[in-house]
């Protein structure tokens, strides 16, 4: 089964794409505190659930999301046109890695998506040359709360511990101005509604494909319920680009 299409599946229930509420995701957005006419770029957008809160919350903004896949970009389309967002948000299908722009923006989103530059350090290299001086940046990152088991490291990747990764997103004249760890209840959101909601479309669905994708909820639930849970964290980092 086409894994993007998998994934905009997954997603259907939980646009936000990330174990983050909406209450917590909106305060994040708060904090920006975006200046009358701003422009906001999300790299990785997947259904445009932040940049289209973004936007509501700032009622002049305009925004750009950029996502490799043809489905979530789809979904991210018809969310801002029942939103009457449509004409405040640009989508761009394409990887985030070869998005170009002409002029600096003051807020860019990167959440779960920094694999589209290779690491979370060469990430914020590639904001760098987005973002304005002074301009901000939220990026959404796992980390490991505890050490994890040999086969849960394996199968889900190196990570380094919370202070560790706030270290890493500072490198690069970047500063850490407000946060939110994602909590137990936020993660079981997310969870519960990712392998559900494809559990629920396969049982619905005929074929190898709902096959597929009950094997890939079925994988994805014993993954987290035996090897992640309590052990894998995540963090929204809202940090601004120093000014020279």
């Amino acid at each position: 089964m086409d894994r993007q299409l998998l994934s905009a599946i997954a997603h259907r229930d939980h646009p936000i794409a990330a174990p983050i509420s909406e209450s917590n995701l909106d305060r994040l957005l708060h904090r920006a505190a975006l200046p009358e006419r701003a422009r906001i770029l999300d790299l990785g957008c997947g259904a445009g659930e932040w940049s289209l809160r973004a936007l509501e919350l700032a009622p002049t903004a305009v925004a750009d999301g950029v996502d490799i896949s043809p489905h979530a970009i789809a979904a991210a389309e018809k969310a801002a046109t029942s939103r009457n967002l449509s004409d405040r948000m640009t989508l761009h299908t394409m990887p985030a890695s070869d998005f170009s722009a002409t002029e600096p923006y003051d807020l860019v989103l990167c959440v779960g998506s920094t694999h589209a530059f290779g690491d979370l350090k060469q990430t914020m290299e590639a904001l760098g040359r987005f973002v304005r001086p002074g301009g901000l940046a939220l990026v959404g990152e796992a980390f490991w709360e505890r050490p994890p088991a040999p086969e849960t490291l394996e199968a889900i990747g190196q990570y380094p511990e919370l202070a560790g990764t706030v270290e890493t997103a500072e490198s690069d004249d970047w500063l850490t101005i407000y946060a939110h760890v994602s909590e137990r209840a936020e993660w079981d959101e997310y969870e519960w509604s990712w392998t559900g909601t494809l559990t629920r479309w396969a049982a619905s669905t005929s074929g190898p494909d709902a096959d597929q994708a009950l094997e890939a909820a079925r994988e994805h639930r014993d993954l987290w319920l035996n090897g992640y849970r309590d052990t894998l964290g995540f963090v929204s980092l809202l940090l601004q680009r120093r000014t020279p």
